[in-house]
């Protein structure tokens, strides 16, 4: 294990920089100085993260453009006349429908708070070594505005259906850490970087199970968690920096492995 660690902190090091950003979806909330602008887009643009990274990019850039550049300031002023911009955005099977609601959820929401932290935060138990509870609270509160489309329920994963949680824990990483190298934000101070669960993608998965830090044949919760638990033997203060490492061997090294 101290073999392993001292291979993923060399690569943690190597890809843990300002370089990361311009191929990678953080890009996106990284053009914004206003944290609610970081959160919206950071958000959004996580549960828009499956498929190619250009595309990603530019589906969220086109998200940005729609709402004049502004997403706190729009999703705060707009009225049901300016929607109809949103009529042809569409990424996979991301469509109008669930737009217009992410926008409903952002308005009802920061009318009431200043901040998207405490939607996850304030579901978290004393005592909670991992954000479990927290990303189950947040599930249920995002559907608590009003009428909701069933089919939006598939964009906000939750451990309560089993779901590894990719998206929403890449959400996490960017918010929680503060890696004093300018790539996560550190804007969040109520969840610890120890509780974070490490983003499981099909990258990360195969070099995991490469090193041996996964053993179950699943891709879900379970699994996301037993990761993060052997992450933990590596650093547990800061377990999901390894997602870097992990990560960028899986797309950039994948032969060598």
């Amino acid at each position: 294990m101290q073999r392993l660690k001292v291979l993923l902190d060399k690569k943690y090091d190597q890809y843990c920089a300002l370089s990361f950003i311009e191929n990678d979806p953080i890009q996106i909330p990284h053009q914004f100085d206003c944290l609610q602008d970081r959160e919206i887009m950071g958000f959004w643009t996580a549960v828009l993260a499956w498929g190619q990274r250009v595309t990603i990019i530019n589906k969220a850039k086109e998200l940005v453009e729609l709402m004049d550049g502004v997403p706190y300031d729009f999703v705060r002023n707009y009225e049901p006349s300016d929607l109809k911009v949103f009529a042809n955005f569409k990424h996979r099977t991301f469509n109008y429908t669930d737009t217009l609601y992410f926008l409903h959820f952002f308005q009802q929401y920061y009318r009431q708070h200043d901040s998207l932290e405490y939607a996850f935060a304030a579901h978290l138990k004393q005592g909670d070594v991992e954000v479990e509870n927290a990303l189950i609270g947040f599930h249920e509160q995002f559907f608590s505005f009003g009428d909701y489309p069933e089919r939006t329920r598939k964009h906000i994963a939750t451990p309560a259906r089993k779901s590894a949680c990719k998206r929403i824990n890449m959400f996490l990483r960017w918010m929680v850490r503060d890696d004093g190298r300018g790539v996560d934000f550190g804007d969040w101070k109520q969840i610890k970087a120890g509780q974070l669960v490490c983003p499981l993608d099909v990258h990360v998965e195969r070099v995991a199970r490469h090193y041996g830090l996964i053993k179950r044949k699943q891709r879900d919760w379970l699994t996301a968690q037993e990761l993060t638990a052997n992450l933990r033997l590596l650093d547990p203060d800061d377990p999901v920096k390894y997602d870097y490492a992990l990560f960028s061997m899986g797309v950039l090294e994948k032969d060598r492995l």
